[in-house]
C-alpha cells in the first residue's frame, strides 16, 4: 500500500508547513482562533518586558565566607603537619 502524504498548507504567519486539520502551527503557534497572527508566537513564554528593572536580575556578589573557610582549613592542616614533624612520635 502506498504512503499517503498528508495535505499541508503554509502558515500565513511564518511560512512553515502545517498539516491540514492541525490545531496550530508547529513553528510559531498561530491558529485559527487567533487569526494566524504574530501575537501568538510567544504565548506562554515568561519573557521580561521592556519595563522590567534589569538590575533586579543581576546576581549578588559572592560572599567571602567560602574563602575564609578554605583558608582556615588550609592553615589548620599546615599547623597539624608542623606539629607532626616537630614533635613526631615523642608524645605517644
Amino acid at each position: 500500500m502506498a504512503k499517503r502524504h498528508p495535505v499541508t498548507f503554509n502558515c500565513p504567519n511564518c511560512g512553515a508547513k502545517v498539516r491540514s486539520g492541525a490545531l496550530a502551527c508547529p513553528e510559531c503557534g498561530s491558529d485559527d482562533e487567533t487569526g494566524w497572527s504574530d501575537a501568538t508566537m510567544y504565548d506562554g513564554l515568561d519573557l521580561p518586558s521592556e519595563d522590567d528593572d534589569w538590575n533586579a536580575f543581576e546576581p549578588e556578589p559572592a560572599s567571602p565566607k567560602r574563602a575564609v573557610v578554605i583558608l582556615t582549613a588550609v592553615m589548620l592542616l599546615i599547623a597539624f603537619l608542623w606539629f607532626l614533624t616537630t614533635f613526631g612520635g615523642r608524645l605517644w
